[in-house]
């Protein structure tokens, strides 16, 4: 079958091959999208780490989302933390931001120099000033003892207000849009680069304002739920309590509408993520494989952590 897009799993960093370190170093060409996380919700899964994403361009790494682990996630992708260029929030629900003031402890504590630009709705200014206030013994004593730069003065963080172009560089551009979610100020994003255009949903029921910003891209990273899937969970965990279901369906985007949005918009790749409900019975590639093929005929890749999607040779 015809692939426009290889998948590959980083199994050979994830292992912890000893010549991972090294390749890890070495910049890479052109443009990398990985997926860091691709659990939804807060809860801590087994087969899934939080939401997360890696967009890499020659050795410069662009994160879309913290949820919880993300440093790590990085380190066995291979992609050191010190190449860290800017970090993207997408809204401020806790399995996307948890990690986001770790993110750049961590990085920092393993050699990063130059400051990070950082992205997300307000309050994202009073969050990274609380961060460094929380960790400010284990800071200022790697500040005076080991010789570390001041932190702060790295940590650039950016509060989106609107749509439109907030971040660019020698490498990308990225466009903000927001979507519709339930309870939180949300936004997508837009990477456009020298080779590759990538749209992130982060979290989202169906946004016209998705489909018009996703026109014509390379790859679509979305967010997707299951309704049956949700209501056995339901059923399960808390039978009848039909404001749990409602809300868990009304936040997200059905398996039944992916593969519209992805058509509407007229992307080449779509790439499933945020598995609503994650690691459970239902959790089964197949599964959200023919779900999204019912509206969507080009490619439908089911994310895995881990995974990279990269242009087919």
């Amino acid at each position: 079958m015809h692939r426009s897009y290889a998948v590959l799993c980083v199994g050979l960093l994830a292992l912890g091959h000893p010549d991972s370190r090294a390749f890890a170093d070495q910049p890479t060409s052109g443009t990398r999208l990985i997926l860091l996380g691709t659990a939804g919700g807060p809860s801590p899964k087994q087969t899934r780490s939080a939401p997360a994403n890696a967009v890499v361009v020659d050795d410069a790494v662009y994160v879309v989302d913290a949820g919880n682990g993300v440093a790590r996630q990085l380190v066995l992708a291979g992609l050191p933390p010190r190449h860290l260029r800017a970090v993207f929030i997408t809204h401020h629900h806790s399995d996307h931001n948890a990690d986001y003031g770790n993110l750049m402890l961590l990085a920092w504590t393993t050699g990063l120099r130059t400051p990070v630009d950082t992205y997300g709705p307000p309050p994202l200014a009073r969050m990274t000033e609380l961060f460094l206030a929380l960790n400010a013994p284990d800071i200022e004593l790697r500040q005076d003892e080991e010789g570390q730069p001041v932190l702060a003065e790295l940590i650039r963080p950016h509060e989106i207000e609107a749509d439109g172009v907030i971040y660019e560089d020698e490498n990308v551009k990225v466009t903000a849009f927001e979507v519709i979610h339930l309870g939180a100020r949300a936004y997508g994003f837009r990477f456009d680069t020298p080779d590759r255009s990538i749209v992130f949903s982060g979290d989202t029921s169906p946004s016209k304002n998705l489909i018009e910003h996703a026109r014509g891209a390379d790859v679509l990273v979305h967010e997707v739920v299951s309704v049956p899937a949700v209501d056995a969970l339901v059923a399960r965990i808390d039978a009848g309590n039909e404001a749990l279901r409602s809300h868990i369906i009304n936040a997200h985007t059905p398996l039944t509408e992916v593969g519209r949005i992805a058509t509407e918009a007229g992307v080449k790749t779509l790439v499933l993520t945020h598995f609503v409900p994650s690691d459970g019975p239902d959790d089964q590639a197949e599964l959200w494989r023919k779900g999204a093929r019912q509206h969507f005929s080009g490619e439908v890749i089911i994310g895995e952590d881990l995974m990279e999607v990269r242009p087919a040779p």
